[in-house]
């Protein structure tokens, strides 16, 4: 298991010119627009990332990230554990052009530096492939949502109450009273 924090920063071009790989973890606390979308600060996100050249001298990353995390239910909002598994090769471009011309089965990232910022690519990551709602199991959300449903009223019988109608009746033509 991971427990060396992941870097932040890394010379893309030297790391996949090298063959480098990186691994690391982070807290969904590093991350803070991940963060925002959570349902605790608990959790932990395991990266590795394996940096090379193609055989048309493009830099990839190629990206695979576990993640236990904590996010709301969205029917009993209570929080809930969750898993996000994801990997991606990412090719390293540095202009509008390359991008362009880039293949179908590769996803473009723009650096626009020499050094890129693993953690902001983790989280970009992460945000695309959470689900875009989480819910408990239906018997565990019905025990929790029966606590904040109100008692069902009692009915009241027909006789007791006036029927609000009955004054349009009168307004019926040929009903005379």
């Amino acid at each position: 298991m991971l427990t060396e924090p992941l870097p932040t920063m890394l010379d893309v071009r030297k790391a996949a010119v090298r063959g480098a790989n990186v691994s690391g973890v982070l807290k969904p606390l590093d991350l803070q627009r991940f963060r925002a979308l959570l349902g605790a600060d608990e959790g932990t996100i395991s990266v590795e990332m394996a940096f090379s050249r193609d055989e048309e001298c493009r830099y990839l990353i190629r990206v695979a990230i576990e993640a236990d995390i904590v996010v709301m239910c969205q029917r009993c909002l209570e929080a809930m554990p969750d898993h996000i598994s994801c990997g991606n090769t990412l090719a390293i471009l540095w202009t509008d052009e390359e991008a362009a011309h880039l293949p179908k089965y590769l996803e473009p990232l723009m650096a626009g530096e020499l050094s890129c910022n693993l953690w902001d690519l983790v989280e970009d990551e992460l945000i695309l492939a959470m689900r875009p709602f989480s819910y408990h199991n239906m018997e565990v959300c019905k025990m929790k949502i029966v606590a904040f449903t109100d008692p069902v009223p009692q009915q009241v019988t027909g006789e007791d109450k006036p029927n609000p109608f009955k004054v349009l009746g009168q307004l019926k033509p040929g009903n005379k009273h």
